[in-house]
């Protein structure tokens, strides 16, 4: 899949917890507790397993994760150049916004 900033929409209907995940795997593959933990610790959310494991499910169904050889009990994942693509997509529409918003509060009229 081509995935352009257009595509940004799909991680939206997605949800917030699949673009977590994919920054999550943005700097390596992880299994689940390890994502869990890493999720928690840059962005202050726990994911519970049910929310993480249908994200993980979506993700893979729309080939922006890949299910990587089991390590012992362990699944991990890594994310795929689509959900790289898709990723960068969103956060740059997600960064427009924030700062159109922040230029707007700061030049509003004061509460």
């Amino acid at each position: 899949m081509n995935w352009s900033s257009d595509d940004a929409a799909v991680l939206r209907r997605a949800g917030e917890a699949s673009v977590l995940i994919l920054t999550s795997l943005a700097d390596g593959p992880k299994h689940g507790y390890a994502l869990i933990q890493d999720i928690r610790s840059f962005s202050g959310h726990k994911l519970g397993p049910g929310t993480l494991y249908s994200a993980l499910d979506r993700l893979e169904a729309l080939e922006l994760i890949q299910s990587l050889p089991a390590q012992e009990r362990r699944q991990p994942y890594r994310i795929t150049r689509a959900g790289s693509e898709a990723l960068a997509a969103y956060l740059d529409s997600v960064e427009r916004v924030s700062s159109v918003g922040r230029l707007r509060l700061s030049l509003g009229p004061a509460l």
